[in-house]
């Protein structure tokens, strides 16, 4: 259901200057948002090339989903939260002699409390990386389970595996006619490892609606069009903090830790690297679904705390109109330059090829084809790919093989000096690929905005299909 903010008591003047200020931060690239209110969707917009219909990376946002998998296998009697972890891998139970590895249970891995000092992903890839699980049991805790908070993957991802074995398949399809196909939220992709297991501790990847629905259904305690998902035992026990999370460097991640999601200063959430924040309002009946492309996110937060707040019960109907149209124009500036050379270096950036020493891209190739100047941009021990070069707005490629095919969004041109800059925006995840070159090769450089989490190449960077 979609209505206009005044008639849901937000005053658009405020959601007005949310957008404004998420567009002048200067480390921040909004991609997407949308604002409910009463379940009543009262904003939505995408920053083209960006789209409501394409799926986006999620990052650790797909935490929420997978804690949300294991409250509904608690419900149907599958998993417990006091289980030990060792106790649904039998295999391991000859092996796992630690203490406190045998001590750690399911509600130490939902609150990120396996005891561990830190991360203990790579701790866990270097002991076993064809089975993660067998890897982390084998990486003892330094401290008792339960103890301590330290923002650990292989918590969630051993959540993960438990889902998976618990129900004979994997975290998507679980989910499918349980909660995804209940809300209505149609395709999903996930990334998986090597043993073909969803990886739960990121990579799921939806729509921003999709993100919004599940919002929406914590914030009515597990009721969905009358029909309750969730029990609203789980969603409570979920979203309260169980563990303190003091040090962390950011204000809204000190307040504390539910069942794989955040407290915040107001309200709770599950969000992502980079900016991709399910955020709940229960006081204000608000569901806030936003994705950036930042690494400052507590700016993005500071901007919603800011503005969105104090537009909560103030109407405002003489902006709604001004709101709609400034969210049904949203977009993302092109990389300025030229589609053409300067004239008189026109003939050498013809099957150019320019190296570069750092970063993300080895070299660039530029030559002129039947419909226009390409580039094709080489990584370090990866495939290249080429992209068009156009200056009038943002032109949608498809690099990589046909059968599965990268979607990216490139502008490009010259400048009147003769540098030719170029922007690569891989559209189903937060990523941007920044290029700029001369012919002197000592001026040619190229960076990602935010750089790709994860054993990753260019071509990786879509929703797996």
């Amino acid at each position: 259901m979609r209505s206009t903010p005044s008639s849901q008591g937000v005053a658009s003047i405020g959601l007005l200057a949310l957008i404004e200020a998420l567009e002048s931060l200067p480390d921040v690239e909004p991609h997407s948002v949308m604002v409910l209110r009463h379940g009543q969707v009262i904003a939505e917009g995408w920053w083209h090339p960006y789209t409501s219909d394409r799926l986006g990376l999620l990052y650790s946002l797909s935490k929420g989903f997978t804690s949300t998998a294991l409250g509904l296998a608690v419900a149907e009697g599958l998993v417990g939260l006091d289980d030990t972890v060792v106790s649904w891998f039998p295999e391991l139970d000859g092996e796992v002699t630690d203490p406190g590895s045998r001590s750690i249970r399911v509600r130490h891995l939902l609150t990120m409390a396996s005891g561990h000092d830190e991360d203990a992903i790579d701790a866990a890839k270097a002991k076993d990386p064809d089975n993660l699980v067998r890897g982390f049991l084998l990486t003892p805790p330094e401290h008792a389970p339960g103890s301590a908070f330290a923002y650990n993957q292989m918590c969630t991802y051993t959540v993960g595996a438990i889902i998976a074995r618990a129900s004979g398949t994997t975290l998507t399809d679980f989910l499918r006619p349980r909660l995804l196909d209940p809300l209505g939220i149609g395709e999903v992709a996930w990334i998986r490892d090597s043993a073909g297991r969803d990886l739960g501790y990121s990579g799921l990847h939806a729509t921003t609606d999709a993100i919004a629905r599940f919002g929406q259904l914590y914030l009515q305690r597990g009721v969905w069009e009358g029909r309750q998902l969730l029990t609203e035992e789980w969603v409570e026990e979920a979203t309260r903090s169980h563990i303190v999370t003091r040090g962390e460097a950011s204000i809204d991640w000190n307040q504390g830790y539910g069942f794989q999601f955040w407290r915040s200063r107001h309200g709770y959430r599950a969000d992502g690297a980079y900016g991709q924040f399910c955020l709940v309002l229960p006081e204000q009946d608000i569901v806030l679904a936003l994705t950036v492309a930042t690494n400052d996110t507590q700016s993005a937060l500071d901007a919603v705390w800011e503005h969105l707040l104090p537009a909560v019960d103030a109407p405002t109907p003489e902006a709604d109109d001004a709101l709609a149209n400034k969210l049904a124009s949203l977009a993302l500036p092109p990389v300025p330059g030229d589609p053409e050379p300067p004239a008189a270096s026109a003939a050498q950036w013809d099957g150019a090829r320019v190296d570069l020493a750092d970063g993300p891209l080895s070299a660039v190739a530029v030559m002129r084809t039947h419909v226009g100047w390409q580039a094709e941009l080489f990584s370090h021990e990866e495939p290249a790919f080429a992209v068009p070069l156009s200056s009038d707005g943002w032109t949608i490629a498809h690099i990589g093989p046909e059968d599965a095919s990268t979607p990216v969004a490139v502008s490009g041109g010259w400048s009147e000096s003769g540098t030719l800059r170029v922007g690569v925006i891989f559209v189903e995840t937060p990523h941007r690929l920044q290029v700029a070159c001369t012919l002197d090769v000592e001026n040619a450089r190229a960076h990602w905005m935010t750089e790709p989490l994860g054993d990753v190449t260019t071509l990786d960077l879509r929703a797996p299909r």
